[in-house]
């Protein structure tokens, strides 16, 4: 069976199952969902626990399915926890999944607690994940979007007690902590358990919080195409910096930038063809939020605008690469910064067609 995180304290009031499998990319929520687990299979007897990496494709999963079917001298139940970094657990893992899932039903000396990666659809249609699935319960695991992140650092604030002050004051304050940990929810944790060692229970004003919490924030390429789509200016240049100042590649910056031009180019010509809007991305393969960004922003490009943009994201493309090209910078990075605000301003409809 599926459920939601937010059931999930709900369902282990009424009774644990044998086997759980939580999958997502969020190490702070999938480590909160399996402490939850733990915690009341302990006030249950389960006091036993061994762990089983899987790692390689050379990977013992006798040893697994052993540990399944035995128990301690020590202890009455035990848990058995198979955590599967990559996601991938090959042909012989499938098997031994498919086995635990069999094994799991009836099972109430062994508890089986599967830890995964975010999985794709294709992965989620598995035979050994559809096991995992109906012989237990699966959580997918969600990150927090970051429209969403003021609101949940507010209710991890009120958890140790603590608010942010009412009003503009207040939601300035939720918006600095969030620019500060964006895309890295166990340092926005960290942040919050010092706040409360700072800080008493009560009100929180801005001056407190931006003097205690750190610039942690980590970023990646797929949330810069995101936040250039929706018009955010001051947030792609945030995290163009912050891409830069980890080390990201310039090419992968750009090559993300570009097939985004390439893609609303397409489309548009596409619906300029006859194409309905619907078809017309379904044919280019965008789908989920980007879907909804497109949609959005795709009236506000005029065919002349993505032109200059698409002779802009090849220009950008020689000079990542070393060459130089009139009336542009020479560095990369600041290429990139003027090719993005470019996209981001006519996605925001605030700006005259870009210029190459």
């Amino acid at each position: 069976m599926q459920l939601a995180p937010a059931q999930l304290t709900q369902h282990l009031q009424r009774g644990l199952r044998p086997l759980y499998t939580l999958h997502g990319d969020e190490p702070l929520l999938v480590q909160e969902a399996a402490d939850a687990i733990r915690a009341v299979a302990r006030t249950q007897g389960y006091t036993e626990r061994s762990v089983h990496t899987v790692a390689g494709a050379h990977f013992d999963w006798s040893a697994v399915l052993a540990a399944g079917g035995s128990l301690s001298l020590f202890a009455d139940k035990q848990i058995v926890e198979i955590r599967i970094p990559s996601g991938k657990p090959g042909k012989d893992g499938s098997t031994a999944l498919q086995q635990v899932a069999e094994g799991a039903a009836g099972n109430d000396s062994t508890l089986t607690l599967v830890l995964l990666p975010r999985l794709d659809f294709q992965t989620k249609k598995s035979a050994w994940f559809a096991a995992l699935e109906g012989g237990g319960v699966a959580i997918e695991v969600q990150p927090v979007e970051r429209a969403a992140l003021p609101q949940w650092i507010a209710q991890r604030l009120a958890l140790n007690g603590q608010r942010v002050v009412a009003g503009d004051e207040g939601q300035r304050t939720l918006q600095f902590f969030a620019d500060r940990v964006e895309g890295n929810l166990l340092a926005a944790h960290q942040e919050i358990q010092k706040l409360a060692l700072l800080h008493p229970p009560g009100e929180l004003r801005f001056e407190q919080v931006e003097s205690a919490v750190l610039n942690v924030a980590r970023y990646d390429v797929f949330k810069l195409s995101e936040a250039v789509l929706a018009g955010q200016a001051a947030r792609v240049q945030r995290m163009l910096d912050g891409l830069q100042a980890e080390g990201e590649a310039e090419v992968l910056v750009h090559y993300t930038l570009a097939e985004d031009i390439r893609a609303l180019k397409r489309v548009k010509d596409a619906m300029a063809a006859g194409r309905p809007l619907p078809m017309a991305l379904r044919e280019q393969r965008v789908w989920g939020l980007k879907e909804k960004l497109f949609e959005r922003v795709l009236p506000r490009l005029s065919p002349t605008a993505l032109e200059n943009l698409l002779h802009g994201a090849h220009v950008v493309d020689g000079i990542v690469k070393g060459l130089k090209a009139p009336g542009w910078p020479t560095d990369g990075w600041q290429a990139l910064h003027r090719l993005a605000m470019g996209l981001c301003m006519e996605c925001s409809g605030k700006a005259a067609p870009a210029r190459g």
